[in-house]
């Protein structure tokens, strides 16, 4: 797919944040965290209060380029000439993130196996392995109201994020918000690996070891305080750019 590159016409700060969302389109594409056209990762523009990029709606997400992407406002309609779709209803989620939490530059929601498998839990995500460890405690819960299409609704998700780095929507999927790309990708990363582990514990139907909740909180802090310091993060996102560079660079046209 042919996109004429918009990157002479808009700011550099702009551009910084479509070649990091496109990657990011890519990145989910590339780990199997994809609903066929569905599911959104949003990012705030720069400068521009209250806009935001966001999927062209019917590209395939290995598809997805700096340029293709589209500029909404906070209700989801499209900001200045682009000849892709997008899909309002999508944008119901994240505009509830986007307008309460101003921390969260990135949300990212997907529909995943392992992901809904967990949400559709009574326990949700378990205490059962270090990589859940980073969410003990720090995940919120928002119960399944049917698809996303209540304006009303945007106030319970709210609510139920707090704070919190991200959200197990229940019967429906994962969800996960940062102050930059990077950061709301490693979430959705490490929460989906998260879950594929759950998953593969649970089918072995052999007892269960979890660490005690005061070892739990812990490693939950430990985390926390290594949170602080983006220098690995950037490392990470760094390697990330480089395998996508390595198999298709065109996300950055």
């Amino acid at each position: 797919m042919t996109v004429t590159s918009l990157r002479p016409d808009i700011s550099p700060a702009e551009w910084q944040q479509r070649v990091e969302l496109a990657a990011c389109y890519r990145l989910l594409a590339h780990f199997k965290m994809t609903d066929l056209i569905y599911t959104h990762c949003t990012v705030r523009v720069p400068g521009e209060p209250g806009r935001f990029l966001i999927n062209p709606y019917g590209h395939r997400w290995e598809e997805i380029t700096a340029s293709s992407l589209v500029k909404i406002d906070v209700d989801g309609n499209k900001v200045g000439d682009n000849p892709y779709r997008v899909n309002p209803a999508g944008f119901t989620i994240h505009s509830a993130v986007h307008m309460s939490r101003h921390d969260a530059a990135c949300v990212i929601h997907t529909h995943t196996r392992a992901g809904m498998a967990v949400a559709s839990l009574k326990e949700g995500l378990l205490p059962l392995n270090q990589i859940a460890l980073q969410f003990y405690g720090r995940l919120g819960i928002h119960d399944y109201e049917g698809i996303a299409l209540d304006l009303d609704e945007r106030e319970r998700i709210i609510a139920d994020l707090g704070a919190k780095c991200g959200l197990l929507l229940r019967n429906h999927g994962l969800l996960t918000v940062g102050r930059t790309v990077a950061e709301a990708f490693n979430l959705m990363f490490y929460l989906e690996r998260a879950c594929e582990v759950q998953v593969a514990t649970l089918s072995m139907g052999r007892d269960i070891v979890m660490p005690p909740p005061d070892v739990c909180e812990k490693v939950g802090a430990q985390y926390d305080q290594m949170n602080f310091d983006d220098g690995d993060l950037l490392l990470e996102w760094a390697a990330h750019l480089r395998m996508l560079d390595g198999i298709d660079p065109s996300y950055r046209h």
